[in-house]
């Protein structure tokens, strides 16, 4: 395996451990259908994790400790910098964000790996359409979500902080 390939597994390991991170905090903050969407996405996240460090460890790699720790720190620091105080909070809102872009990276991660997966064997045999097509369902979940917390986190509390 190219060390570039390598890094770049890495990197995607650790922003999965992140997000998973992520998704266990508001599942264990909501008891609803916000909480009910983290646990599932922490479901699949997890899974598309496992199927990304098999492919890691086919190729030769591994996840790396230091960016897995430093993907840990920075979850623990976005709860203290997000507080997920309630839904409409810009914290809960924020972190739905992120896990958008994280799952349009994992696209982007699929797409590369299916793109040049038949000039590396440790890369082959994957079925890349099943979790390109998983990602854009997170993606679309998670994304309505997302939207229907923005006038509560972005336009309402301003409103109400105006009165």
């Amino acid at each position: 395996m190219s060390e570039p390939l390598a890094t770049y597994l890495a990197d995607h390991l650790a922003g999965a451990a992140h997000a998973i991170e992520i998704c266990r905090a508001i599942r264990e903050k909501y008891n609803d259908d916000l909480g009910e969407l983290a646990g599932l996405l922490l479901k699949e996240i997890s899974a598309d994790r496992e199927v990304l460090q098999r492919i890691a460890n086919r190729a030769g790699s591994g996840s790396s400790e230091l960016k897995e720790i430093g993907a840990w720190f920075a979850e623990k620091m976005t709860r203290f910098k997000l507080r997920h105080e309630g839904k409409d909070s810009l914290g809960t809102f924020e972190a739905l964000e992120f896990l958008c872009l994280g799952i349009q990276g994992k696209h982007a991660l699929w797409t590369a790996l299916k793109s040049i997966s038949a000039e590396d064997p440790g890369l082959a045999g994957i079925d890349y359409d099943q979790l390109l097509q998983r990602a854009a369902d997170q993606h679309s979940r998670a994304d309505a979500k997302r939207l229907e917390l923005a006038s509560l986190a972005l336009v309402n509390r301003r409103r109400a902080a105006a009165i």
